[in-house]
């Protein structure tokens, strides 16, 4: 237990990441939110709100057949696998 008596909060314990993309060039008025079990999209116009959720798929795609999970997986490893997981 630590000083306030709560116990210590393990990793183990810990919610597991999450990605979340915001995008910022809605000029169309919609209200766009996509939101699933390890990722939220926020906003954008129709186009890049469809290119994020597509990125964030793609990448947890790659994610899972690694065997690895947000909070596993280092910086630049996840950096890479986002960029090649973004449309062209």
């Amino acid at each position: 237990m630590n000083r306030i008596g709560k116990p210590h909060s393990h990793p183990s314990n810990k919610p597991p990441a999450h990605l979340i993309g915001v995008g910022l060039d809605n000029k169309d008025g919609h209200k766009r939110i996509t939101k699933a079990e390890r990722f939220a999209i926020v906003g954008g116009s129709q186009e890049t709100h469809e290119r994020m959720t597509e990125t964030v798929v793609k990448t947890f795609e790659a994610l899972d057949r690694k065997g690895k999970t947000l909070d596993s997986i280092d910086k630049k490893e996840l950096n890479d696998i986002i960029k090649d997981s973004t449309p062209k």
